[in-house]
């Protein structure tokens, strides 16, 4: 019988194609999830479901799509490719830590975005890369 976990406010979330373990850590230095090869200064989480959501399915690679639940180890701060371009207020709660995450858990079950509202995410993303515009960073 598995166990079920219940996600309590302030929960943690990183959507990724990586392929982790409990107790792993995510660390800063390693190529970045999204756009190109360079390596990430920070390593990105959200407080909410939705928000890692967009991370594991817009994450590159051949990787089955993941969100681990996770633990800051240190200070981190609201991302602000998203709260000062997009959404100001950080109503996404989309955070960014130069310190480690720890993976204390994976979110086995959960809802992806409908096939239009991701191929439209993926459109416009196309279109300001076109444009050389990093919309993710």
């Amino acid at each position: 019988m598995s166990e079920k976990i219940v996600f309590s406010k302030g929960s943690f979330f990183h959507g990724t194609k990586a392929d982790l373990k409990i107790g792993d850590l995510i660390v800063t230095g390693k190529k970045k999830n999204y756009n190109d090869n360079r390596k990430s200064q920070y390593v990105y989480f959200a407080g909410t479901l939705d928000a890692a959501t967009w991370g594991a399915e817009l994450a590159e690679g051949e990787g089955k799509e993941r969100i681990y639940v996770v633990e800051p180890t240190g200070d981190f701060e609201d991302d602000p490719n998203v709260t000062d371009k997009k959404f100001p207020g950080n109503p996404t709660k989309s955070y960014r830590s130069k310190h480690p995450l720890k993976i204390v858990a994976e979110v086995i079950k959960w809802e992806g975005h409908s096939p239009e509202i991701l191929n439209n995410m993926l459109e416009n993303l196309k279109k300001l890369s076109e444009q050389g515009i990093k919309a993710i960073d």
